[in-house]
């Protein structure tokens, strides 16, 4: 039976702070929603890792679906990835890094204009 978290603590890892995540990057590899490639010859993919804290990452399983059914942004983003060709799955492992990168963002107040990827501004 593993043990509750008091609210506002979604590290991973218990006992972890914010300078334990070097990076968004380490944070979605401890939540286990940093992409695995996944390519074959000219198939090029990447995979939703299966591997890290479990209770993290169905914390971000559980915001994605909301999002995708009520936020703007999301609806519009998930109709553009869907004329793209991709799927529902792959479309919600995007998702899920975006939401990482967006908690990692919170907890250790980073501002947005500091990072270098792109939010999900419907394309111009």
């Amino acid at each position: 039976m593993s043990a509750r978290r008091p609210p506002g603590s979604c590290w991973p890892q218990p006992g972890t702070t914010p300078s334990a995540c070097a990076s968004e990057a380490a944070f979605a590899h401890l939540a286990g929603v940093a992409p695995i490639p996944a390519s074959s010859g000219r198939t090029h993919r990447h995979r939703l890792n299966r591997g890290g804290d479990r209770a993290a990452n169905n914390a971000l399983h559980t915001i994605v679906p909301v999002r995708m059914r009520y936020d703007e942004r999301t609806r519009t983003y998930v109709e553009r990835r869907t004329k793209e060709g991709l799927s529902k799955p792959e479309i919600m492992r995007c998702l899920k890094r975006f939401v990482a990168r967006e908690v990692y963002r919170a907890l250790t107040g980073t501002p947005a204009q500091q990072t270098t990827q792109t939010d999900l501004a419907p394309a111009a």
